[in-house]
């Protein structure tokens, strides 16, 4: 069976998931801008991968639109647009997609299903999120820098479609329950903001010390108030969280020898965070450092450290142009960390 799967959000880990299923035999649709749209059209897909992957998908064999408008024929709706406009991408699913139709959030941040299923309560809405990096290099080649496959919550609903992302090599991790593994995602991406106000590599930016004493002190306080919220994040990491926010302030020879798995990212990768920034876009802090700040507001518990980032962030997305070395950064949040600033930063 050929299966219709239409793409919400068709920027690089929606046209990287979408093409791999186009590869695997899917009838693929991308909806999105008409920038990366025409790049794709002009010269088909290349996918590949830090592991030797390399998948091409001729233009003729997948579909571009802007808007949703063939959606009531598709079997399955990858939403992949950033967290700040799902809303108004499930709606504009609702006039369109068939009762039953299941609509896979593969977002970052917490919740995303939630707002999808409110506004298409029709749909079969499980949560999902894509666990790996992927670097557009332009020309249509789309690169995955890190390891990681698919987690998704599981849903009988899903599993007839197991076997296309099987074929792809993207088979899902199925979750009873996904949310401590979103927790734990999100811990990872509060390296983002880190990454995206370097201005350095993911690699070259995780090598430096003193970024990832930044990292430590997001992670620690984020950590803190899951505690209090009585939220177990799950350990997607060679070591616990906890262990990990403390071995990330190792010396970097020593971090360099007991967590290189850390590493293993494609020298050109930077985190989706830099590449919004570059290009003059919102980002998605709100949904990461937010995400903290908001949490601690509803266990009362001070926030200062993700307060802080996700200010800086937001004088970037104003056109701020300043890129921060790492002592700089650290200097930031160490000092926000000692005045302990409210949980909303003001």
């Amino acid at each position: 069976m050929t299966f219709r799967v239409t793409v919400l959000g068709a920027g690089s880990i929606g046209l990287f998931v979408g093409g791999k299923l186009a590869a695997a035999g899917a009838e693929v649709t991308f909806v999105g801008r008409p920038r990366l749209l025409d790049e794709i059209t002009a010269s088909g897909l290349r996918l590949t991968d830090l592991d030797g992957g390399d998948d091409r998908v001729a233009a003729p064999a997948f579909r571009v639109a802007t808007a949703p408008d063939d959606a009531g024929a598709a079997d399955l709706v990858l939403m992949t647009v950033k967290s700040a406009q799902t809303a108004s991408a499930a709606e504009q699913l609702a006039d369109r997609i068939r009762p039953g139709t299941v609509v896979l959030s593969l977002q970052n941040g917490i919740g995303n299903d939630t707002v999808i299923r409110e506004i298409l309560p029709s749909a079969v809405v499980p949560a999902g999120m894509v666990m790996f990096n992927v670097v557009h290099q332009g020309g249509g080649h789309f690169h995955r820098g890190t390891e990681g496959g698919l987690a998704v919550a599981a849903d009988p609903a899903l599993e007839r479609f197991v076997p296309l992302f099987r074929r792809a090599g993207l088979e899902p991790a199925r979750h009873a329950d996904l949310r401590p593994v979103q927790w734990a995602k999100l811990l990872l991406n509060l390296n983002n903001p880190i990454n995206a106000l370097s201005g350095r590599p993911l690699r070259e930016e995780l090598a430096d010390r003193a970024y990832r004493r930044c990292l430590a002190l997001t992670q620690t306080e984020a950590l803190a108030v899951m505690r209090r919220a009585r939220i177990r994040p799950a350990r997607l990491t060679p070591v616990p969280p906890g262990l990990m926010a403390r071995l990330l302030t190792v010396p970097d020879a020593v971090f360099g020898r007991v967590a290189g798995s850390v590493l293993a990212v494609d020298p050109m990768a930077r985190s989706s965070m830099a590449d919004d920034l570059a290009r003059g876009r919102r980002t998605e802090i709100r949904w990461l450092s937010g995400e903290i700040v908001r949490l601690g507001e509803m266990v009362a518990a001070p926030t200062p450290v993700n307060a802080r980032l996700l200010e800086l962030v937001e004088a970037a997305e104003n056109g701020d142009p300043r890129r921060w070395s790492g002592p700089e950064l650290l200097a930031q949040l160490q000092a926000a960390s000692t005045a302990r600033a409210p949980a909303n930063g003001s």
